[in-house]
């Protein structure tokens, strides 16, 4: 039968009709207004607390019971000043919140909270009957004072029960040395947070407001709680539910994001959800605007009075005519529909806000509709476009239409050996890594799966997810709960706060206990996979697949009420190709399936695993992938929404070999009877084959295409990168086209539309696209002296030619780092733009003057060090001055979107585009130069570079940096008497190089008696770190996981294949040579500065360097760092030591280059550019190695090449301009004392960036507690003092750290 549609109560209605009609006035705050009746500790006791072991002034929820007369005057003053909402005084009304107040705490006798501390606590008796008395007789003063004012007044008014957020958090661990740790669980909190509600009930509120959450997970305790009242008791209350969000956006402890919140929420069908307490309405706005674009309820919002100021009467700034100027812009924008205050707001405060809104307009919304109401379309023309499946971590998640959403499956013991070994093993810290590396490589959900018989699954299942749970970037996404054991997926929903997906539930077990665990889920907000198995066991036609999905549907939507859009049903995916003819459908009907559900079964999702599909060709792996990407081609046009794909199984369709995707699609979509001995038979071939190299020797490839027409074979090449025929079949286009142009026009350009097309829809990768413009160039390098006739002879005609537009693009002055600037240009000119790259270190005179010499429809401007953001800020003033009219593209690894809006684009009154990365660019200057797109592109990006700089505006008022002195004394403190510090074994330079006629010489004029030790590029290149190397191609995730990854790991195996070949010959051939040197002196700090001496009599100063430190304000546990904390002071009467280093690779690296250069091969260079970059960086970590063991304590590492590279020793090697020590001036004094120039050929540009771009210099800090940290935004006292100490006028302190200054 279907579930009827939930009763509202009558107070519910009339509420709801009010909200319909006008704004809705909440009371404000009654801590602030308890303090003004100045009540004495004495009083506040009364006769029932008078033996009480702690002060209770400070308990403001037992005045309820102790001062009752006082507690109903402040109700009724709220109500006379206009509410028609007051809250219980009932925000700490549990067992746990009193216990603050009368238990003792075991940490002042060193103990700490535990679990077992607080089951005593929610199990006191006193505790449970004391929660009961102040929640229930709370409600009943409300309820009397609510009542009286109605009558008096003609007024319906309602009574709130408050529900706040507890004092412990279920999301972050108090515990620095374990982030699992929780001092609470989800089950104690929900048992006190159920007494809560039924007391509020029974004591006669109107609705339920859950508020100030703080934490969601918290808030998920309560509201799970709620909903297990209103089932156990047949009752329904209306629900608020209001988040505290801090100054970013997020929730104050558990860093969640509005529109996180709201989809973790949104299914618990609330009356209202909005924000209050933590920030003024200032501050609020933004992201109130946020939630009421997205909350298809009613929106409250109550925020405090401003920010805190105990100089003022209510201990806030904001006054009551603030207030209410700030909720009528409210009630104007329609941001919310239900008004009020939290602290600071007095009942004056709350008069002069409904005053302010009562004649504003009700905002109108789509009011989700309760719980229960059947969706009754089951045809397909009756159904309404679909809704998304919208997930959330930390940060939401909503599917796209017609995007395939990727579940990370690699933290599922049954999938993943590695896991499985990890968490067997206890080794969570490392499994959690497994985590990490899925975000990193872009999994939109992670499924984490702890069956195993050898597992504690709910153990395994808790520890972990509470793990990830406090790494930030892992609890940004969404989780996949996966289990056959359903202890196991309870106990994995309670440590989620945001929506995540229960994988799985069934009929298998019978409806009773399906419909059981649905509604359970449901109440933890969760969406949830269905499979396709009920007590006649698992689904394998297509009819039984429909009439198992369609009969869990009804149940699920009808008698459940769960909303359609968050079922996922999986068809069951079986194996194909085993020669049994019975499976020989199995893949069609789950295709079909997957169509009938989306036409019969509105909103719902489908999902599969996909490589069961291939399980009869294992050991195959060409077969597999194959087939798991004719698959997906198939299933994903039928409506296939998400699916766990086996890391490295899968091919893109467009490149399967012809052949063999034939026979791969005869099995998959059933074509012939003898589909599957064909295709055996052909993976057999392919596994006696082998790999072919040599392109003209793969006689596959010369039957899958060779034979083709010529523009068929020119498209191949280019979308395959095949270089070998390219001359070749360009000439045989020549003699069929007869105009080069038309060739380039023609064929090459179809073929690189296509390269264009898959590129943008993520079925081609970066190093594709360059092996392609590889192929396209020397297309048009045959084609050049035909065309340079052809338009000599044109413009002789007076004609004229020109390409689709012209682009002039630099490193700016000052800077040397151009690899992300020539993927830019590659992408471009395979788009048949010109483009005319001007190199590194051009100067705004050259580069405008090339601008105007070439008549440029666009200027590029590219940097990577923060210099380089005020040499564009100058290139665009000087634009504007000099009355340019082209466009301004913006990239680099220090420019951002929001820095080009405050910063750059104010000064030029031409679009200023930041593009983000090379797969933007096309999109960008496409619009750019079509004169009809233009206007309109041009005016969105200038409203929301308004946008950007308003906000910027709104967060440089909200932040609060300390004052110097303040945040010096917050320094990281050390016990200088005791700290261990290395002495090194010798003190002054050593030089290293590759080139042994240099070690044989041996000696420096300016540093005699220095000899230079030999090492090789084999001694270097154990040390690359190859990560950063995929992420320079735009290809993201961690290696070697990148390798195996579902969608780039066969182009990240190619692109580390080619690299590896690369790096064989440059060390064969001694392409690159690499120099380095590195220093150790005798250091002592004086403040925030380091003193270098001449020796250990530390007599004479040999050099000062000069750091900055963190003025952001945090919590009272956290320092502020500075790198000078790391070295002792000279008071303390330690000798310490500082070292420094100076190394590059990067001789040789650009005549490496130009070779390619010169043969068209932009992927060539590139990938010799970026080899040396790494080589570099590993060549900075081999020798940061040497210098820990010429300290001693780096002999005794014992760490594996992995963990070297992953920087898990002790000590730190910060860069002068990098976010530690953001100053590049710091270089020269350090290039100084190394005589790095000398030594290693490396010079610095007038911006202090290092020459060659392959170079690498820093700092060596030796304290055990060293490590990295972002100094951050510095105030004006700070600029000051710095430029003091280095001896330089402010305004050129203000120059270099400009990116950094907060005013």
């Amino acid at each position: 039968m279907p579930k009827p549609a939930p009763i509202l109560t009558e107070a519910e209605i009339a509420l709801r009709r009010t909200l319909a009609e006008r704004m809705v006035i909440l009371d404000g705050a009654m801590g602030t207004t308890i303090r003004t009746y100045n009540i004495t500790e004495q009083q506040a006791r009364g006769e029932r607390f008078k033996g009480a072991p702690k002060d209770l002034k400070n308990n403001g929820d037992i005045y309820s019971l102790t001062c009752p007369d006082q507690i109903s005057d402040i109700h009724r003053r709220f109500l006379e000043a206009g509410a028609d909402i007051i809250e219980t005084n009932t925000f700490s009304a549990t067992a746990i919140g009193q216990s603050e107040f009368f238990i003792e705490d075991p940490r002042e006798k060193g103990g700490r909270k535990t679990p077992a501390f607080y089951q005593e606590v929610v199990e006191n008796k006193f505790l449970q009957e004391l929660a009961h008395d102040i929640n229930f007789h709370s409600a009943r003063q409300c309820r009397v004072c609510a009542d009286r004012v109605a009558a008096q007044t003609g007024r319906r008014r309602y009574v709130a029960g408050a529900i706040g957020p507890l004092t412990v958090s279920l999301s972050n661990s108090p515990d620095a040395d374990d982030a699992g740790f929780r001092v609470v669980t989800f089950d104690q909190c929900k048992a006190d947070y159920r007494r809560q509600v039924r007391s509020l009930i029974a004591g006669g509120v109107d609705l339920l407001l859950v508020e100030t959450i703080f934490d969601s997970l918290n808030a998920k305790a309560a509201l799970v709680a709620i909903e297990e009242v209103f089932a156990e008791d047949k009752v329904k209350l209306p629900l608020m539910i209001s988040a505290a969000v801090g100054r970013g956006g997020e929730t104050m402890i558990s860093a969640q994001t509005v529109g996180a919140f709201w989809n973790a929420v949104r299914n618990h069908h609330p009356l209202s959800v909005g924000l209050n307490c933590s920030i003024g309405p200032d501050l609020m706005r933004p992201f109130l605007a946020e939630l009421a674009g997205q909350a298809d309820t009613f929106v409250s919002c109550y925020p405090n009075a401003g920010l805190p100021n105990p100089l003022t009467p209510t201990g806030f700034d904001l006054g009551p005519q603030d207030m209410a100027r700030y909720m009528g812009e409210f009630a104007d924008s329609h941001l919310c529909n239900i008004a009020g205050g939290c602290c600071g707001n007095t009942p004056e405060h709350i008069a002069a806000i409904a005053k302010a809104v009562e004649k504003k307009p009700a905002r109108t919304c789509t009011v989700v509709t309760p719980a229960g109401s059947p969706v009754a379309a089951t045809k397909a023309e009756e159904v309404a476009a679909p809704i998304p499946l919208r997930l959330s971590g930390s940060l939401p998640f909503a599917q796209q239409p017609g995007t395939y959403l990727m579940v990370g499956e690699r933290t599922n013991v049954a999938g993943s050996p590695k896991f499985a070994k990890l968490i067997k093993a206890g080794n969570y810290e490392e499994a959690v890594s497994v985590a990490r590396q899925q975000v990193d490589n872009g999994a939109n959900v992670i499924d984490v799966c702890m069956d195993d018989g050898l597992i504690d699954g709910v153990a395994a299942m808790t520890r972990f997810l509470q793990l990830i749970g406090s790494e930030p970037e892992i609890a940004k996404v969404p989780i996949m709960v996966d289990s056959s054991k359903w202890e196991v997926i309870e106990a994995g929903l309670k440590c989620l706060q945001g929506k995540g997906i229960v994988n799985s539930i069934s009929l298998k077990e019978g409806e009773a206990k399906f419909l059981e665990q649905a509604r359970i889920i449901q109440r933890y907000g969760a969406a949830v996979v269905v499979m396709a198995f009920d007590d006649n066991g698992q689904a394998a036609s297509y009819a039984e697949k429909i009439r198992i999905c369609e009969r869990a549907y009804r149940l699920l939507v009808d008698a459940v009420g769960f909303p359609p859009e968050d079922i996922i049903f999986d068809p069951n995916i079986l194996t194909v190709g085993t020669g049994i003819e019975e499976h020989n459908n199995y893949a069609v009907d789950f295709i079909e399936a997957t169509r009938w559900i989306k036409q019969h079964l509105p909103h719902a999702k489908v999902s599969g695993g996909v490589s069961n599909v291939s399980f009869s060709f294992r050991g195959n792996n060409p077969v597999r992938e194959a087939m798991h990407a004719a698959f997906l081609y198939h299933a994903i046009k039928a409506g296939m929404d998400m699916g766990i794909v086996n890391p490295g199984m899968l091919e893109v369709y467009e490149e399967v070999d012809k052949e063999l995707l034939g026979l791969v699609e005869d099995v998959i979509l059933n074509r012939r009877p003898d589909a599957t001995e064909r295709l055996v038979e052909f993976g057999e071939k392919l596994k006696a084959a082998g790999a072919v190299k040599d392109q003209k020797a793969d006689l596959a490839v010369l039957e899958a295409w060779r034979h083709g027409t010529v523009e068929e074979r020119l498209s191949h090449a280019l979308v395959k990168g095949i270089d070998a025929w390219i001359e070749q079949d360009t000439e045989e286009a020549r003699q069929k086209y007869g105009k080069p142009l038309a060739i380039i026009e023609g064929p090459l350009m179809d073929g690189m539309r296509v390269v264009g097309d898959l590129f943008g829809a993520g079925k081609m990768f970066l190093p594709q696209v360059v092996k392609s413009a590889r192929v396209m160039k020397k297309a048009v390098a045959y084609l050049q002296p035909f065309m340079e006739k052809e338009k000599a002879d044109l413009i002789a005609a007076g004609g004229s030619a020109k390409a689709q537009g012209r682009i002039v693009m630099a490193t700016v002055k000052g800077d040397v780092h151009d690899i992300g600037k020539n993927i830019v240009g590659v992408v471009l000119a395979c788009n048949n733009y010109e483009v005319i790259d001007l190199g590194v270190m051009v100067s705004c005179e050259k580069i405008l003057a090339t601008a105007k010499e070439k008549g440029a429809d666009v200027i590029g401007l590219s940097g990577l060090i923060t210099p380089s953001l005020d040499e564009m800020v100058h290139n665009a003033k000087e634009m504007e001055r000099q009355g340019f009219k082209v466009p301004l593209l913006i990239g680099g690894a220090t420019t951002s979107a929001a820095h080009n809006a405050v910063k750059i684009a104010p000064h030029y009154s031409e679009p200023v585009i930041h593009v983000l990365d090379a797969s933007r660019v096309i999109g960008v200057v496409t619009q750019l130069l079509n004169p009809e797109n233009k206007p309109a592109f041009v005016a969105e990006t200038k409203a929301k570079q308004e946008r950007q700089r308003a906000e910027f505006a709104d967060r440089q008022g909200a932040r609060k940096l300390l004052p110097l002195a303040e945040a010096r004394s917050r320094r990281q403190p050390t016990d200088w008497a005791t700290v261990d510090i290395p002495k090194p074994e010798f003190l002054g330079l050593r030089a290293f190089n590759t080139d042994r006629q240099a070690t044989l010489t041996g000696r420096s004029a300016a540093t005699p008696g220095l000899v230079t030790e030999h090492l090789t590029l084999e001694d270097i290149a154990a040390y690359i770190d190859w990560g950063p190397f995929f992420s320079s191609w735009e290809l993201h995730g961690r290696y070697p996981d990148i390798l195996s990854d579902a969608v780039v790991g066969a182009e990240a195996t190619r692109l580390f294949n080619d690299a590896q070949a690369m790096l064989k010959k440059i060390i064969a051939e001694k392409r690159f040579t690499a120099r380095g040197v590195i220093g150790i002196w005798p250091a002592n700090s004086v403040g925030d500065s380091v003193e270098v001496y001449t020796d250990e009599s530390r007599t004479k100063v040999l050099k000062t360097f000069h750091f900055l430190r963190q003025q952001n304000e945090k919590p009272a546990d956290q320092c502020n760092h500075a790198l000078a904390d790391y070295i002792a002071p000279k008071a303390s009467g330690r000798r310490d030591y500082l070292g420094g280093f100076a190394v590059t690779t990067g001789h040789g690296v650009e005549q490496f280059a130009h070779t390619f250069t010169a043969k068209h091969d932009d992927y060539g260079a590139i990938m010799a550019k970026a080899l040396g970059d790494r080589l570099a960086e590993a060549f900075a970590e081999l020798m940061h190695k040497k210098e820990r063991d010429y300290c001693g304590y780096g002999k005794t590492e014992n760490l594996e090449m992995k963990d070297i590279i992953r920087e898990k020793y002790r000590g730190i090697r910060p860069a002068p301009g990098y976010p530690a020590c953001p100053d590049h001036t710091e270089k020269p004094p350090l290039f100084d004392l190394l005589h790095a120039t000398e030594l290693t050929g490396i010079t610095l540009t007038e911006s202090n960036a290092m020459h060659p771009p392959s170079s690498v210099s820093g700092h060596y800090f030796n304290h055990p507690e060293s490590k990295y940290f972002a100094v951050g935004r510095l105030a004006k006292d700070q600029v000051e003092d710095y430029a003091k100490r280095k001896g330089q006028s402010v305004g050129e302190t203000e120059k270099w750290l400009g990116p950094y200054l907060d005013y």
